[in-house]
C-alpha cells in the first residue's frame, strides 16, 4: 500500500465515512447501505476500492458479505483512522453516521441472531 494509494481512499467522502463506520468494528454491506443511504452498487464499488488497496477485508457469513478494517493497516492508515476518530466528534455526518450505527446494529442484534453473530466474528 503506497501513500499515494492511502491518500486516494481518504480522498472521497463516502469512503471516509465507511472507514468511520468500519472503526467500531465488522458491518455487513446492508448495514452500510441502510446507514448511509446509498444503494449496493455505490457502496459495493467503494468496498471494492478499499479492499483492492488492502485497507479493508471482506468475509462471507451465510448471505452477508460482512467487511471490516484490514488487520495488517499501513501506519499512514493508522495515523489518519487516528485522526478520523477525532474529527467524527466534529464532523456532524460522521457522528450521525455512528449513531445510526448503533441503531442499527442494536436492531440486527435483536432480529437476526445469524447475522448478529456474523458482526461478533
Amino acid at each position: 500500500m503506497s501513500v499515494i494509494s492511502i491518500y486516494k481512499c481518504l480522498c472521497d467522502e463516502q469512503r471516509l465515512r465507511i472507514l468511520n463506520l468500519l472503526r467500531e468494528g465488522p458491518l455487513c454491506v446492508c448495514h452500510l447501505m441502510e446507514i448511509l443511504e446509498a444503494d449496493q452498487v455505490k457502496i459495493s464499488k467503494q468496498l471494492r476500492y478499499m479492499k483492492d488497496l488492502g485497507v479493508v477485508e471482506g468475509e462471507r457469513h451465510a448471505q452477508w458479505m460482512i467487511y471490516r478494517l484490514a488487520d495488517e493497516g499501513h501506519p499512514l492508515l493508522t495515523e489518519n483512522l487516528k485522526c478520523l476518530q477525532d474529527c467524527a466528534g466534529e464532523s456532524l455526518a460522521l457522528a450521525e453516521d455512528l449513531r445510526k450505527r448503533r441503531a442499527v446494529t442494536a436492531h440486527a442484534r435483536r432480529t437476526n441472531p445469524v447475522c448478529a453473530e456474523a458482526l461478533e466474528a
